[in-house]
């Protein structure tokens, strides 16, 4: 992992000498991850904000707060660690001010995703720098997945898988959202946990399944991102699981999405599902390396309204280290597709107050189409 972080970013620093920009100054999580190895877990909701200085020719500096420097240390392959503190002469102003002496003509950004707090302190530290925004060459390099890559994918698709099986075995007539929660919790835990050794840098990757279980039954599966609940399931509850904020392994993220319907399914639910499938399905027939992003859009949208039904959020979204990377498959994005590139591929309708019907995989293109990163039945499914 940290062989391949060193070579990208030393790819980026042949990126910032051709754009012209002296040094970028980097913030974001998954983009200081994917060039130095490293996360750290006290981000910048805590007011303690984590560094990446790439010069375009030189070494990196990695800034952190001091409580995780032996972490960071330990986990990057950027020897040059440098420390701050909460309070005092030693505040992370300070020594980025001392790191740059004299703040360069062009300093290179994420202008999207750069925090309030830093830009502020940019702005009133320097009128004579120019923001540059960067955030285009990352997206380019992260856009097509080396080999090395697609292989992490493919095994958080298999912990995925693992996660949507302890889902539906925990289904069943009177069991309460939250226990299926909890099951797809151990059973991603466990199996991320047998991709990972105690050595080197893996020591560091936790297998924990982590955040809110994104979950609704019954009437409630028309609310796209509401959370696992006390509600117990009921005979003709449909259900719905979405692993998009917990389908990770190695910082790699992927989408994933099944319904099932608990003892029986009426019509109208298992046709919004089926449609919903169909909808995914017609856009898959479409992807391959040389068609527009938008195209496979207009496939699962052409879908929805020979159905009778309106599409009411994209097709898919790439995805790598971030939730959301570029392009996305959706209307208006006319970006040709690569042989690489990784995408979550949905399909959904939501009928508020009623069901919804939904279905995401993962899949990376290939030369001749895609193969998919995430395995499981793709069909109306019911439970007992």
């Amino acid at each position: 992992m940290l062989e391949h972080a060193k070579n990208r970013l030393q790819e980026l620093q042949g990126h910032l000498q051709d754009a012209k920009v002296d040094v970028a100054l980097l913030t974001d999580e998954s983009t200081i991850a994917y060039y130095a190895g490293f996360w750290g877990y006290l981000s910048v909701e805590f007011g303690r904000p984590t560094f990446l200085i790439v010069p375009a020719d030189g070494d990196p500096v990695v800034v952190t707060p001091l409580m995780e420097s032996e972490m960071v240390s330990a986990m990057t392959w950027i020897s040059d660690v440098r420390t701050w503190e909460d309070a005092g002469s030693n505040h992370w102003d300070n020594v980025l001010s001392q790191i740059f002496k004299v703040f360069p003509r062009r300093l290179g950004v994420e202008k999207t995703v750069l925090p309030g707090l830093v830009l502020s302190w940019l702005e009133s530290t320097s009128d004579k720098t120019q923001l540059s925004d960067v955030s285009p060459l990352i997206a380019k390099m992260r856009t097509v997945k080396s080999p090395f890559e697609i292989g992490i994918m493919k095994q958080a698709g298999l912990v995925a898988a693992a996660m949507m099986g302890a889902a539906q075995e925990a289904l069943a007539e009177g069991v309460p959202e939250y226990e299926a929660a909890l099951a797809v919790i151990n059973a991603g835990t466990r199996a991320a946990a047998d991709f990972l050794t105690d050595k080197g840098w893996e020591q560091f990757v936790s297998p924990m399944i982590h955040n809110l279980q994104i979950m609704q039954s019954g009437m409630d599966t028309s609310m796209v991102h509401r959370r696992a609940s006390v509600k117990r399931l009921q005979a003709g509850d449909p259900v719905y699981f979405c692993f998009c904020n917990m389908a990770q392994f190695k910082q790699y993220k992927l989408g994933f999405d099944r319904m099932f319907n608990i003892t029986h399914v009426s019509d109208q639910a298992a046709d919004v599902q089926q449609a919903a499938i169909d909808a995914q399905q017609a856009a898959l027939r479409v992807l391959r390396p040389g068609i527009r992003a938008e195209a496979v859009a207009a496939a699962a949208n052409e879908v929805y309204q020979d159905r009778g039904y309106a599409s009411s959020y994209r097709t898919g979204r790439s995805i790598g280290m971030a939730y959301l990377e570029t392009p996305e498959l959706k209307s208006g994005d006319t970006t040709e597709l690569k042989a690489g590139m990784t995408f979550a591929v949905d399909g959904g309708i939501s009928i508020d107050g009623h069901y919804g019907g939904r279905i995401g995989d993962s899949v990376v293109v290939t030369s001749d189409g895609f193969e998919y990163l995430t395995e499981y039945p793709r069909e109306v499914v019911v439970i007992g």
